[in-house]
C-alpha cells in the first residue's frame, strides 16, 4: 500500500467516526481561508479553493462555515494572520515525509513538528530535501457503489475520468482512485458530479514519484505513528509520504 493512497484511506475512515471532527473542520476552514486569501473567493476561478471546498464537503463541513471561511480569506470579515509552511524530513526506514502546515505562530509549530519526527525515529530535514520526489496532483477516491446508480466498473470510471482529463484510475478493494494534473482538477470534479458520483475524498495532493518498500513491521509501525501524530497536529493540513507497506506487513500490524 503506497504512502499516499494508504494514508488517504485511513484518514477518510477516521474522519467518519472520529470524535475530533471539530478539529478536522477547523483545519479545512483554514485551508479555505488560505486558498481564498491567495486566489480570491470564486471557486470557479480558483482551483485551490474549489479543491478545499470539495474536501470540506466530503466530511460534511456546514455550508455556512465554508461561506464564513471564504469571507475571512478575502478580508470581508477582517484580516487573517496565517502562514503556510512545509516541513520536509525522513521517517523510519528513510521514507520521505512532507507535512503541509498553516499556522499563526511558526515559532510554536516548528519545534513541535521537529519533536514528532524525533519521537517516531525520524528526522526533520532542510527545505528541498525530499520535495523533489513529489508532484502536485488532483486526487479523488470514489466508492464502488453509488446510491441510485448501483455498482461502478473500472471501465465506466476509466472512460469518464480520462475523458475529463484524468491521468490514471486505480481500482482498490473499496473503490477507485483517480489522479489528474492540477489544471484538470475542476473538469474531473465537474464530470463526477454531472454523473451523480460523489467522491469520498477529493483534494490537491502531493503524490510521490517513486516509493520505498517497507517489509519490516517495526519500521512500518513507526512510520504510521509518525503519519498519525503529524496528521493529528492542529497546524498540519496534509501529510504525504512515499512508503509502500506490503499486504503481509499490514496484516501483521492489524492482528
Amino acid at each position: 500500500m503506497s504512502g499516499h493512497s494508504h494514508w488517504a484511506g485511513i484518514k477518510h475512515k477516521k474522519a467518519l467516526v472520529d470524535a475530533k471532527r471539530g478539529k478536522l473542520w477547523s483545519k479545512l476552514a483554514k485551508a479555505i481561508i488560505i486558498a481564498a486569501k491567495l486566489g480570491g473567493g470564486d471557486p470557479d476561478a480558483n482551483i485551490r479553493l474549489r479543491a478545499a471546498i470539495d474536501e470540506a464537503k466530503a466530511v460534511s463541513l456546514p455550508k455556512e462555515n465554508i461561506a464564513r471561511a471564504i469571507k475571512r480569506g478575502t478580508g470581508e470579515l477582517g484580516s487573517e494572520q496565517l502562514d503556510e509552511l512545509t516541513y520536509e524530513g525522513y521517517g523510519s526506514g528513510g521514507v520521505a515525509v512532507l507535512a503541509e502546515a498553516v499556522t499563526d505562530n511558526r515559532n510554536r509549530t516548528s519545534p513541535e513538528i521537529k519533536k514528532i519526527f524525533e519521537v517516531c525515529g525520524g528526522k526533520l530535514g532542510t527545505t528541498g530535501c525530499v520535495s523533489w520526489n513529489f508532484e502536485k496532483k488532483g486526487f479523488f477516491i470514489i466508492p464502488k457503489t453509488i446510491p441510485k446508480k448501483g455498482e461502478l466498473t473500472e471501465d465506466i470510471v476509466m472512460e469518464l475520468a480520462l475523458e475529463a482529463g484524468a491521468d490514471d484510475v486505480l481500482e482498490t478493494e473499496d473503490g477507485f482512485e483517480i489522479t489528474c494534473l492540477p489544471e484538470s482538477y475542476q473538469s474531473v470534479s465537474n464530470a463526477l458530479q454531472k454523473n451523480g458520483i460523489e467522491p469520498e475524498e477529493s483534494q490537491l495532493s502531493l503524490i510521490p514519484k517513486d516509493t520505498t518498500e517497507i517489509n519490516d513491521p517495526e519500521i512500518a509501525a513507526k512510520i504510521l505513528k509518525l503519519m498519525e501524530l503529524l496528521d493529528d497536529h492542529d497546524d498540519i493540513q496534509k501529510v504525504s509520504s512515499n512508503f509502500n507497506i506490503s499486504e503481509k506487513v499490514m496484516v501483521q500490524l492489524e492482528s
